[in-house]
């Protein structure tokens, strides 16, 4: 290790400058956490300065390392290291903090502003978001890395909190990140001993570094947070850790200098004017002007500059050198990249005949996506410890875990043996972590990654499933076992409000396939959606393989809803969009055979049906006006729905006139056919609600 160059009074202006920027953002808006950045200006300079590999000119370098603000409470700070480091950031950008289409709101968000990694806040995602950011890494790198030529060698680095390590989710993250031996995160804890509300000792008193050891990781500490040297040595030993993820924990003042220095009052309200005033006085700053950036300072930090396009420089060179050795990874790497699918990615995924008997869609899902696996590369995923059920192990694909194995069986699960090659990810019972996760290993690029759980479970999962429709991150959730269908395991594992609770969600499409066939299509639309991500819910009972060569087409799928019979529905001239005795019977999922069959029932009586498949509302709410009214005629008002899940949401398709069969009350523990005829869910069922909307019009 070299010896570093001793810090000097331009690096103590420059820490001082990122602090009075956040101070002068936070004032200026009247809003915001000035506490953070005062505090851990330090560690976030020494960091920036001397150890993150980053191009600020392009903050898109798939090489560069990841810096995640978990504590995005703290946002000013970060804001303030990207404009001082030379990214696409102005002062007057650093003015509008927290205003109106700003490029500075009040927590860090993705895509909005450049060098932000992921979007940041709800306290402990980041961690987790972190943890994925680095198992992508270590993916992307045991996977096209070939002798001395490395394309990707690149370290994961966070800012955390005490209340990210409160939350649960930073637990179930850094847990699995410690088996995994993650030795490229890296994670700087803001160890102020001070929450929002109160200090830490009346909550949060266990030694953390202990912990952290427990965990497997590499723990370090700082006594003084305001210490550079200390924190660049201590950083220096985190990057010299190859096989443990490290944790360094610093020792810091909220609110350094101000008058509520140490107090949680320093922690989300601006300090005034006065307090302002005070602050400045007492770390030496002048009192004006606001955003003060001295040009030593600056031209300090702007060095990044240099630095960065010489780095990316160097590695460019290496990418020739590899493309000229290895062109078809190379072609391969550059497409996982950028989200590209190689053509015929999808040529083997099977076409099922028409079955009676059937199967459950999670079988059926299973085959598909063994059938895409190997001609997609970037396709990553598994479950929380849940494949034998929900049907998602990638045969022969190898786990990922550390290459020199872990417990007793050193070949992996599936005799793939261990690796970080291997593409299945096992993330043990943790849903909260698992969506987090999956949400870093997405926007690290390279990696397609795919959840998979109960759809009872999917309420552990919600805060990263919103955050990563938030951030347009190209995500898969699989949810198994979908309904009361699921029998005798009874009401707490038999999703009733979930389908509708995941629907709420904006920019999440919810897909519910109602056989074999659907759900072949409807991996093909998961796969490619392009920044969003995408819900499939699938079955565990076996469910009829509609006969397409009298229905129609699966592809209908892709349209959300679709025709999928129509017979004896118009009149001989074609007729059909209104007039007495049509009825529409809508479904999803393991439902749609139901309507099919009543359907069936109610022609033999002289009714004219049309059944609908409606898999996903939200991707037939992007169809044009004209194709929603060809499949659900505005003239024809008995509709009746049909789903066991809550009614919640139905109304806007069925309208006023409509009705909705569907579970109104928790499930019940029997057999899943008795608990599914029991609510209802039977064809004469079907046919009798439907008969009850025709009668005051016959």
């Amino acid at each position: 290790m070299s010896h570093p160059t001793p810090f000097d009074g331009i690096d103590q202006r420059s820490v001082d400058t990122l602090r009075f920027l956040a101070v002068d953002m936070v004032q200026k808006a009247d809003s915001g956490h000035p506490g953070l950045p005062l505090g851990a200006a330090p560690m976030a300079y020494v960091l920036w300065q001397r150890h993150l590999k980053h191009n600020p000119r392009n903050p898109a370098w798939s090489d560069r390392d990841r810096f995640v603000l978990s504590a995005g409470h703290g946002s000013a700070l970060l804001y303030a290291l990207l404009h001082m480091a030379g990214y696409d950031l102005s002062l007057d950008d650093l003015g509008a903090f927290r205003q109106w289409q700003s490029r500075t709101p009040g927590h860090p968000e993705r895509n909005h502003t450049p060098g932000v990694e992921v979007t940041t806040g709800p306290l402990g995602q980041g961690m987790a978001n972190a943890v994925g950011l680095a198992m992508a890494e270590a993916q992307l790198a045991a996977r096209y890395n070939r002798g001395d030529v490395p394309v990707v060698d690149h370290r994961t680095w966070a800012l955390v909190s005490d209340g990210d390590l409160m939350e649960g989710v930073a637990s179930e993250a850094a847990s699995l990140a410690g088996h995994l031996g993650l030795g490229k995160l890296c994670c700087l804890y803001d160890d102020n001993f001070v929450t929002l509300a109160a200090g830490t000792d009346i909550t949060f008193t266990e030694d953390r570094g202990k912990r952290f050891e427990a965990y497997g990781w590499h723990v370090q500490h700082v006594a003084d947070g305001n210490d550079l040297a200390a924190i660049d040595a201590a950083l220096r030993a985190a990057s010299a850790e190859t096989r443990r993820p490290s944790l360094v924990i610093v020792r810091t003042h909220i609110g350094y200098g101000s008058p509520e220095q140490d107090s949680f009052k320093a922690h989300g309200s601006p300090l005034g004017e006065d307090g302002v005033r005070r602050t400045k006085e007492a770390l030496g700053w002048p009192l004006q002007p606001s955003f003060l950036v001295p040009p030593d300072a600056a031209q300090r930090m702007r060095e990044a500059v240099a630095r960065g396009a010489a780095a990316e420089q160097a590695w460019e060179a290496r990418f020739r050198a590899y493309a000229q050795a290895h062109g078809e990874l190379a072609s391969e790497f550059e497409r996982s990249l950028h989200g590209g699918l190689p053509d015929g990615w999808d040529a083997a995924v099977p076409v099922f005949p028409a079955d009676a008997k059937g199967m459950a869609t999670r079988e059926a899902s299973g085959k598909v996506l063994n059938a895409i696996a190997p001609r997609l590369p970037q396709l990553t995923g598994g479950s929380a410890d849940l494949d034998p059920s929900t049907k998602t192990a990638l045969k022969g694909l190898g786990d990922f875990n550390p290459p020199a194995g872990a417990g007793t069986d050193e070949q992996g699960s599936d005799g793939g043996g261990w690796s970080f090659t291997g593409r299945n990810l096992h993330f043990g019972v943790r849903e909260h972590a698992m969506g987090a996760i999956a949400n870093g290993m997405a926007a690290h690029g390279g990696c397609l990654p795919y959840t998979a759980t109960f759809l009872v479970f999917s309420d552990y999962m919600r805060p990263p499933m919103r955050l990563a429709a938030l951030s347009c991150l190209h995500v898969v959730h699989v949810f198994t076992h979908d309904s009361i269908a699921v029998g005798e395991d009874g009401p707490t594992h038999e999703p009733v409000e979930h389908l509708a609770a995941l629907r709420a969600i904006p920019n999440l499409t919810v897909i519910r396939p109602a056989d074999a066939n659907e759900t072949a299509e409807a991996w093909r639309v998961a796969l490619e959606t392009r920044d969003a991500p995408v819900t499939l819910v699938l079955s565990r009972q076996a469910l009829p393989t509609l006969d397409r060569a009298r229905l129609a087409a699966a592809t209908g799928l892709r349209r959300g809803a679709y025709v999928l019979d129509d017979e004896g529905f118009r009149d001989a001239a074609g007729h059909g969009d209104d007039g007495h005795d049509r009825l529409l019977l809508l479904a999803s999922g393991s439902e749609v055979h139901l309507a099919v069959e009543a359907a069936r029932l109610l022609r033999d009586r002289g009714l004219r049906v049309r059944c609908v498949s409606m898999p996903s509302w939200e991707l037939f709410d992007a169809q044009p006006r004209e194709y929603r009214d060809s499949v659900l005629p505005p003239g024809v008002t008995a509709r009746l729905a049909v789903e066991a899940g809550v009614p919640q949401g139905w109304e806007r398709y069925v309208g006023d006139r409509g009705a909705v069969l569907g579970v109104d009350r928790y499930g019940a523990s029997a057999p899943g056919d008795e608990v599914m005829a029991r609510y209802g869910f039977t064809a004469a069922e079907v046919c009798r609600r439907a008969l009850a909307l025709l009668e005051p019009r016959r």
